[in-house]
């Protein structure tokens, strides 16, 4: 018999095509709120005010200045919108979901979040803000939003590219599930679950960007992903892409998509039953083979270098990567072989299990 732990997290989920139009006022309404602050990114302005038109007179204040990372002067100025305000909604993908974190961080605000992408952040407890050139991440049960409405129409019109790798982004997630901190056979199950979906609506996507059922499969598997993700923790993994991001203002989604199939092949020698539950799920054989051929297929850039990262920076960042890297990761993370990974990730090479 296994023994584990694993932390119920708690929130409501409402999933359906349409149902930002036609249940998000009642979420609202449950929450008892009547002073409600907007944020939405400036992409993402007419359809936020769309949704709210039943309840407009409501909206106390809107806060459209989202970026990704979440900067602390972002956050400070979220902070002061949402003076008055007993509830948060936001409207977007995850850079709009982690600024509605930082509101409730130090306001104890509820969260509404809407997702129009596919970044799970959305059923974590986990917040990130960025000063200067280094992302500091935590974990604290006010950010978890309260409500979450999940309606796979807002995601029919988000670009081919960006819906891939956003899902990508969601894939990770379900990946580093399988040897993070606080894994479970709960979460574990639950990330082999979304890993199906998201591969299956991305294959369909690369087909029809238009396919409902693709998106309603991206969307599920994302919730899927996030939901592991929330209970499971983040790896070394994370910690890459954490470092680099706020390091060199790298996109985020993207470059989690180029450099999750390395980090895999850098754990897989030593996580061999996670290896093989990642590969059923994908359906291939080699789980590093697989997730690579479908982002190429996808249209995934090659390598870090397309981001414009450039190979020395790889470098700099190496104590930082090393000193957040978990004690517990499958494969030891060693300077050489954390060295080895990074410079991969950037030449955007094959990568093969064993890379170290």
């Amino acid at each position: 018999m296994t023994t584990f732990t694993y932390d119920a997290l708690p929130g409501r989920v409402v999933f359906g095509p349409g149902v930002a139009s036609t249940r998000l006022a009642a979420e609202v309404d449950a929450l008892g709120a009547e002073r409600i602050l907007l944020i939405a990114g400036v992409s993402e302005q007419s359809l936020a005010k769309e949704l709210c038109a039943p309840f407009a007179d409501r909206i106390a204040a809107t806060f459209s200045g989202v970026r990704p990372h979440v900067p602390v002067e972002v956050a400070e100025s979220a902070r002061e919108a949402a003076a008055g305000a007993d509830l948060i909604l936001c409207v977007g993908g995850g850079s709009t979901t982690g600024t509605a974190k930082a509101v409730a961080l130090t306001t104890g605000l509820p969260i509404v979040a809407v997702p129009t992408t596919y970044a799970g952040s959305e059923v974590t407890p986990v917040w990130g803000l960025t000063q200067g050139s280094r992302k500091t991440t935590g974990t604290d049960p006010l950010v978890l939003p309260r409500t979450v409405v999940y309606d796979p129409d807002l995601t029919l019109t988000l670009p081919t590219a960006l819906s891939v790798v956003s899902g990508l982004n969601a894939m990770a997630h379900c990946v580093e599930a399988f040897w993070a901190p606080r894994r479970n056979p709960v979460s574990s199950a639950v990330a082999a679950d979304g890993i199906r979906y998201l591969a299956s609506g991305l294959s369909a996507l690369a087909v029809d960007p238009e396919d409902g059922a693709a998106r309603a499969d991206l969307l599920l598997g994302a919730y899927l992903a996030g939901s592991a993700f929330a209970v499971a923790g983040s790896g070394l993994h994370h910690k890459i892409c954490h470092v680099l991001g706020g390091a060199f203002d790298l996109p985020h989604a993207e470059t989690h998509s180029i450099v999750l199939p390395y980090v895999l092949a850098y754990n897989a020698p030593n996580a061999p039953e996670a290896s093989a539950r990642i590969a059923s799920a994908l359906g291939h054989d080699d789980p590093v083979l697989g997730l690579h051929e479908l982002g190429h297929k996808l249209g995934v850039p090659a390598g870090l270098r397309e981001l414009g990262l450039r190979e020395r920076d790889t470098d700099a960042v190496l104590d930082d990567i090393l000193a957040l890297a978990p004690a517990d990761n499958p494969s030891p993370v060693t300077p050489d072989g954390l060295r080895a990974l990074l410079h991969a990730a950037w030449a955007g090479t094959p990568p093969t299990e064993g890379d170290s």
